[in-house]
């Protein structure tokens, strides 16, 4: 990232975190040490945990995921949609951003109650403020339901395939507006991500 920004490329980049590191007590303070050290603003960094790992913090009265949202890094449900926890939780996480499992995804322009679904979860997301990022998304088609549907970032094999360094430095370059900041994934079976915006 800082070599990145040192070229002009501004790049949100989200990495992931499991349930074992968040029981680090020392995690947050490593993370945002790390990210003062290389002269990175802390909102460009996302720390993604699944709904089970989230569930489990909650649990364990896991303070880190507190630390870092103070500090302004953004804090994301991944793969939401996949696990069990209950809707009502979902006010109780330091979270900013949902990302929509590629399995709710799948289907939303042929099937009705899909696309209901779907729509649910961008409305609910919206209503506690966070952003909603839409996985897997394949098709023009899906792209399209999404855009409708007021989700904020689209992610999937439709805009790009998983790519090393070097290669998404070139991809951002030719597909940046001047001045833009692209959410990235730095998972390695992630594809890079496009933000979109509905119609007016």
């Amino acid at each position: 990232m800082a070599r990145w920004q040192a070229q002009g490329l501004i790049c949100r980049v989200a990495i992931n975190l499991s349930a074992h590191q968040l029981r680090q007590p020392d995690l947050a303070r490593r993370i945002l040490s790390t990210l003062e050290r290389h002269g990175l603003d802390p909102s460009l960094l996302v720390c993604e945990l699944t709904e089970t790992a989230m569930m489990e913090s909650i649990k364990d009265g896991c303070s880190v995921l507190d630390e870092l949202d103070a500090a302004g890094v953004r804090v994301s449900i991944d793969d939401f949609g996949t696990g069990y926890s209950s809707l009502s939780y979902l006010r109780r996480l330091p979270a900013s951003q949902l990302k929509i499992d590629r399995s709710m995804v799948t289907g939303i322009d042929v099937d009705r109650q899909a696309r209901a679904v779907l729509e649910s979860v961008i409305k609910l997301a919206h209503a506690l403020d966070m952003e909603v990022v839409a996985e897997g998304v394949e098709t023009e088609a899906q792209r399209q339901v999404l855009v409708e549907a007021d989700c904020d970032v689209l992610q999937g094999y439709l805009f790009a395939r998983p790519m090393d360094a070097h290669a998404l430095q070139d991809w951002v370059r030719e597909r940046a507006p001047r001045g833009a900041v692209l959410p990235l994934s730095a998972s390695s079976d992630s594809a890079a991500g496009l933000r979109t915006a509905a119609p007016a």
